[in-house]
């Protein structure tokens, strides 16, 4: 099964959409799919419901760090690769999505804290399956081109 569609089942199974990018590349990544939903909750519905930076583009850019990312604070190439490839990527998001901000892509919805139930209406309202496809691709496609 191809990432972007991982991605999209564990959507459209009840994980939020920052989950769903970063639990569909622990085959690539080699981290634990349990650690690694926990570490993403935080980021769904644009980081806890705020609506700020879409949890798709969270959980693509915490993959990207898991593969690419540096540990070294003192090697400053190593953070300046890492925040073109962020930029990088984020610019092709936004090329196809519109935005990166959650509310802009969801049309400014309500930014409590309390989950929406994940209902057929609510699938068939919400792009979020669609985001997390779109960003799994994206990252596909960049490790394509940046191999390990």
């Amino acid at each position: 099964m191809e990432h972007s569609e991982k991605a999209a089942e564990l959507f459209l199974s009840g994980y939020n959409c920052a989950q769903s990018v970063a639990v569909a590349f622990c085959d690539v990544t080699g981290q634990d799919e349990s650690f690694t939903a926990r570490l993403a909750a935080p980021f769904g519905g644009g980081m806890g419901r705020m609506r700020e930076v879409c949890g798709a583009v969270c959980g693509m850019f915490m993959v990207l760090g898991a593969l690419y990312g540096y540990d070294d604070p003192c090697k400053k190439d190593g953070k300046k690769q890492l925040y073109t490839d962020v930029q990088s990527l984020a610019d092709r998001f936004r090329a196809e999505a519109g935005s990166i901000i959650c509310r802009e892509i969801l049309k400014d919805p309500a930014s409590d804290p309390n989950p929406s139930a994940r209902t057929a209406e609510y699938y068939r309202k919400r792009p979020c399956a669609r985001m997390v496809m779109l960003a799994s691709r994206l990252l596909d496609e960049f490790i394509g081109a940046h191999p390990i």
